[in-house]
């Protein structure tokens, strides 16, 4: 490798001084550069030192109100993850109760920086999220109490209104312990007791109450929510389902997607009965095949008390409602060898003739099996939409080689579609389709019931001549 490529090695054989000026040179102009260095001098001193200035430094941010346009996010995001890095690497290692407390800090900022930040892209809030997680492994060396420690949990959850402290229960439990959990539990219950201040009943604030909630009792409702959740959050660190289950209502766990939940953590707690029992109980009116998470926990429930005949009957009955690939790999993993081919075929000829084309098609290709997803085509082409471009275009993509010929009557039926509405921003890719179908062409000697190129060429030059901005893309 030669003496002058950009690496440590090469770049440490210049030696300190050296090295020294060219800092100080390439940070002349540059914050971002200076600040990083007086970090890196700060930490040489000791992590109290570090400390002190990135304490500094989380304050200047906090107290900004500018806006952070695009082209200040970057530097932005990298500003907050040194920080958040200096902290977790350089700080906690040495001194875990200022690297809890400055990370608990440096979380505690999303706020302000949420309020002069577009963070569409949330990678502003993925940083803030990544600081979380890292509580967890400073938090068991840090000498934390568990009740002060509580108090802070709860402070901070009441106060979250962009949700970062969600899991924060999760990732402290065995730092708080059964006494830290049961205190927080019981700042939770005597805020449940705490009467709702009486809202101000200006038209004007009552109005944009209104618009926020149906029911116009937005606070109410907040409170309820979070008081459920940091209840059900509490109930699950100390494995406690009866627990997280006494949350909800009669009425709640009558719903499918509640009655999954709730019938997971019975299996997980070795109560299968009791959770086969709970999904019974979700109205069948709510209930369809397809409600993956009910249909999973249902057939898990069956497996569990080995009703294995009744799991298998009603994968059978979702894979048919619904072409579920994922539910028909289930059901043929335990047939005896051979059954499964069988069954497999049988499974085949349903999705052929299942009412909806669409889905079909997508159930041939991701299992996958061109000749079935050929076939479909072929025999039911009249069905085709040409607007499903989303699905069609991989399709015809898939099939262009061994299937030409269904592949060439997707591009046709896109081609259609698009000259057919007017869609003149689909122009540039029917023109493209147009060329594969010239393509295609090559290859085909046989093209069944279905016109030729030609033909079919002739027909759009009939029928849509006049769209000259799309013969236009032709060459």
């Amino acid at each position: 490798m030669s003496k002058k490529t950009l690496n440590a090695e090469n770049l440490a054989a210049l030696g300190a001084e050296t090295l020294a000026n060219l800092l100080i040179e390439v940070s002349t102009g540059s914050a971002e550069i200076k600040r990083r260095l007086r970090l890196e001098l700060s930490h040489n001193l000791g992590p109290a030192e570090l400390a002190r200035d990135v304490r500094k430094r989380l304050a200047s941010i906090r107290r900004s109100t500018s806006f952070v346009g695009w082209r200040r996010r970057k530097a932005l995001i990298k500003d907050l993850r040194t920080q958040s890095d200096m902290i977790t690497n350089k700080i906690a290692p040495d001194a875990p109760d200022d690297g809890f407390s400055l990370l608990w800090e440096f979380v505690d900022l999303a706020p302000s920086v949420f309020d002069r930040v577009d963070d569409c892209r949330g990678d502003v809030g993925e940083v803030f999220r990544d600081a979380l997680v890292r509580l967890e492994g400073i938090a068991p060396r840090a000498g934390l109490e568990p009740n002060p420690l509580a108090g802070r949990i709860w402070e901070a959850l009441r106060d979250d209104a962009y949700g970062i402290y969600d899991g924060i229960i999760a990732l402290l439990a065995p730092t708080l312990g059964e006494a830290g959990l049961e205190h927080l539990k019981t700042l939770v219950q005597d805020h449940a007791q705490t009467p709702m201040e009486e809202p101000d009943n200006h038209a004007a604030i009552q109005f944009l109450r209104d618009l926020r909630s149906d029911s116009g009792n937005y606070a109410a409702e907040q409170k309820s929510r979070l008081i459920r959740k940091t209840l059900q959050d509490i109930a699950t660190a100390q494995g406690d389902a009866d627990a997280y289950v006494a949350q909800y209502s009669a009425a709640e766990l009558a719903r499918p997607h509640i009655a999954a939940e709730v019938a997971e953590l019975q299996l997980a707690a070795g109560r299968a009965e009791a959770a086969l029992e709970g999904l019974g109980g979700a109205e069948a009116a709510q209930r369809r095949r397809g409600d993956r998470r009910w249909d999973a926990a249902y057939v898990a429930c069956l497996l569990a008390l080995d009703r294995l005949e009744e799991a298998q009957a009603h994968r059978w009955a979702v894979f048919c409602a619904t072409l579920d690939a994922d539910v028909l790999r289930d059901y043929l993993k335990v047939l005896p060898d051979f059954d499964d081919i069988e069954v497999e075929d049988q499974a085949k000829a349903h999705v052929l003739q299942f009412a909806d084309m669409n889905r079909a098609l997508r159930f041939c290709l991701e299992w996958p099996d061109l000749l079935s997803a050929a076939r479909l085509i072929e025999t039911r082409a009249e069905e085709l939409d040409g607007n499903h471009y989303q699905l069609l275009t991989p399709a015809a993509e898939a099939l262009r080689d061994r299937h030409p010929r269904a592949a060439v009557l997707l591009w046709r039926s896109m081609i259609d579609h698009a000259l057919a509405e007017g869609r003149t921003s689909r122009y540039g890719h029917a023109a493209d389709h147009l060329m594969d179908c010239a393509a295609a062409d090559q290859e085909l000697a046989d093209y069944g019931r279905f016109p030729s190129h030609d033909a079919f060429e002739r027909y759009l030059r009939e029928t849509h001549k006049h769209k000259s901005s799309f013969w236009a893309r032709l060459p």
